[in-house]
């Protein structure tokens, strides 16, 4: 019985450290993080900032993917494959984190009129809008620093506008 105990993990490190390419972004991370998320609600981030960083993550695995397939064999491929990995990844996980608020709009109808409106969603969308325009941002940032370049410069300021604006949800909502 303790034989078992040992052997498992055993063989375990030692196949890991053996592999010669792990890939980083596969279906085994997507639910990985999907459970990182369920974690951070269990430990009380709003659904809603949890929601910028998975819509983050989705566009971003999108992105990668869509630079593996190095022939175009139909127009606009690599956008496809983008969307299509962006919202096999997203639609999935709203069930789980879905926070549905009212919305007001106050010019339609003699007093305004309330909608349901799914917050988390937005939200999505607001991660995967930072996800899309960091680089831009850091090219111009780079542009003005008259070509000077931080270490992992994409990664920080990504991570930063994420940060900033997951605090922003999480202490506003």
């Amino acid at each position: 019985m303790i034989k078992r105990i040992f052997v498992l993990p055993l063989i375990s490190a030692i196949t890991i450290f053996l592999m010669d390419m792990v890939s980083a972004h596969c279906p085994l991370c997507t639910i990985g993080a999907g459970a990182a998320a369920g974690a951070a609600v269990w430990l009380g981030i709003s659904k809603i900032a949890v929601m910028l960083f998975l819509g983050a993550f989705a566009l971003s695995m999108g992105i990668w993917f869509s630079k593996i397939v190095k022939k175009q064999y139909i127009p606009f491929q690599k956008t496809i494959i983008a969307l299509v990995i962006f919202l096999t990844t997203f639609i999935p996980l709203l069930p789980l984190f879905s926070v549905i608020g009212p919305l007001y709009i106050p010019f339609v109808g003699e007093y305004g009129t309330t909608y349901a409106f799914n917050y988390s969603i937005l939200s999505g969308l607001f991660g995967s809008i930072i996800v899309f325009f960091s680089p831009s941002i850091s090219r111009k940032l780079t542009e003005i620093r008259g070509g000077k370049k931080i270490s992992y410069q994409g990664v920080i300021l990504t991570l930063v506008m994420l940060i900033i604006f997951g605090g922003m949800i999480q202490i506003l909502l």
